[in-house]
């Protein structure tokens, strides 16, 4: 059975934190500095990152943002390579995160079937 909380969830909050922390400092001229990183899965063996991204402004193209930040995945690699202790530090891939937004829609949904009942 395997364990809720292993090396992968682990090293998968280790790079959250680091990356939320870079896209901060390096992006902070940028439109990219409202991006927030909001999960990361890593693979079973540790080669590969997936890092969910979103974005604090609407108004922002996902695509354009994804793949800005998949053309720095590299800088940020090395970066992480710097202050994590792995022995190989995993590919990132950014992905947009829908779930948050899909989320805001379902509880305004909610909140309108609320104000018609009251009504």
């Amino acid at each position: 059975m395997p364990r809720d909380y292993g090396r992968n969830r682990r090293v998968a909050d280790q790079i959250q934190r680091e990356l939320a922390n870079y896209i901060q400092r390096e992006m902070s001229d940028s439109p990219l500095r409202f991006v927030t990183v909001s999960a990361v899965d890593v693979s079973p063996d540790l080669a590969n990152a997936k890092v969910y991204i979103t974005n604090l402004l609407d108004e922002v193209d996902k695509e354009q943002v994804t793949s800005a930040l998949n053309a720095q995945a590299g800088h940020f690699r090395h970066l992480l390579a710097r202050n994590l202790t792995l022995r190989s530090v995993p590919k990132l891939n950014f992905v947009f995160d829908v779930s948050v937004q899909r989320g805001n829609r379902l509880s305004a949904l909610i909140d309108s079937l609320n104000k018609d009942k009251e009504e």
